[in-house]
This record gives structure tokens, sequence and C-alpha cells, in this order.
């Protein structure tokens, strides 16, 4: 498929250029992996977040002890967007990371090609609702393991075997505040979901 196709008029022929192809893609994980802060990283558009200010109620529900500067947290979606190349573009929509917000999830999950699903390895535990959710509804997704402070506390073969994924799923490390790093991982999925077409 080509970006752009002839037109008749005229004694010159003009060029349409066609819009991108829009592919929607989920960013999923637990409270406070990076979700916003990789959507945040590569849209080219201001992203819209629905960041709400962390309570001392919330906080006496959700564990802080490995994010203690966090003072904020998504109570609905974020969303931006990123052109791959001329005939492709990618609108993302991350998921809130509390249990208590997953009703909004199969909504949000609606009409993607596929998700990303963002690990801490220093708390595993909090994404297993996430790739337990993408497994369940059958859609292709990557692990990503967030690079905190620029390392991560287990080798991927660990992360895959604590996760119980199959091989099929990608399990690689990327940096939710470097664009190129979430770029590179969002094509991950993108190829994935590819695959999974074609076949």
């Amino acid at each position: 498929m080509t970006p752009t196709e002839p037109v008749a008029g005229g004694a010159a022929a003009q060029t349409a250029v066609r819009p991108p192809l829009p592919v929607k893609m989920v960013i999923a994980g637990g409270f406070g992996v990076g979700k916003t802060t990789a959507v945040g990283s590569i849209s080219e558009i201001e992203p819209l977040t629905t960041e709400a200010a962390i309570t001392e109620v919330a906080a006496g529900v959700d564990d802080l002890s490995h994010t203690p500067r966090k003072t904020t947290t998504t109570v609905a979606m974020d969303f931006g967007c990123i052109t791959i190349d001329p005939t492709l573009k990618l609108y993302l929509f991350g998921t809130p990371g509390q249990d208590r917000f997953g009703f909004m999830w199969d909504d949000i999950v609606e009409g993607a090609i596929g998700g990303l699903v963002i690990v801490d390895t220093r708390r595993l535990d909090d994404c297993y609702a996430a790739v337990d959710y993408f497994e369940h509804k059958q859609i292709p997704f990557a692990v990503a393991v967030n690079a905190f402070d620029g390392k991560v506390e287990h080798e991927l073969d660990e992360v895959r075997w604590a996760l119980d994924v199959s091989d099929r799923v990608p399990v690689v490390v990327f940096d939710a505040r470097e664009r190129g790093s979430v770029r590179d991982a969002l094509l991950v999925v993108l190829e994935l979901a590819l695959a999974r077409s074609e076949g």
C-alpha cells in the first residue's frame, strides 16, 4: 500500500495524500510502573492524562514503597499518539493500574491490536492481573521491563518464568523515560500483532 495515489484532474495529474491508518494500542501494568511516563515520552501531541492527587486514603491502599516521590495516579486513562510512518499512526491508551479501576479495562482495550504490559521487577506481583487479562482476551502483547534507575532486578528469563508467559510473548527491557526506547517496545507489539493477523 502506498501513501499516495494519482487523482485525475486537468492536464497534470495531482497527488492526494492518504492519511495514515489509525491503529489502537494499549499500555497496561500495575500501579506506578511507568505507563503515564511512557505515553508522555513518545506522544507527538500533548498527552491527555487523568491524573489525580494521591490522598492519604489512597496512600494507605496503594504501595508507595518503591515510588516514594509519586504524588499522582491515573484514575481513568492516558492518551497519546505517534505517527510511525506515513502509512501508520498509533493511538496509545494507558490503563489505570489499581485493581479498583479495573472495570474500565474492557472499554479501554476494545478494538486494540495489542498491548504493552509494563513491569517493575521489584514488584512483579503487581503485573499479574495485566498479563492474565491479555492472555484471557487472547490479545497479542509484549512484556516491557522498565529499567528503573537504569537497571532491572532480574534477568529476562527469570521474569518470563515468574510471569509464566509463553515463548511467543516477547519480553524486553526498556526505559519509559526515553522516546526511542518506548518506540522500540511498541514496534515489538506491532510486529507481533501483524504476524498474528497474517498467520
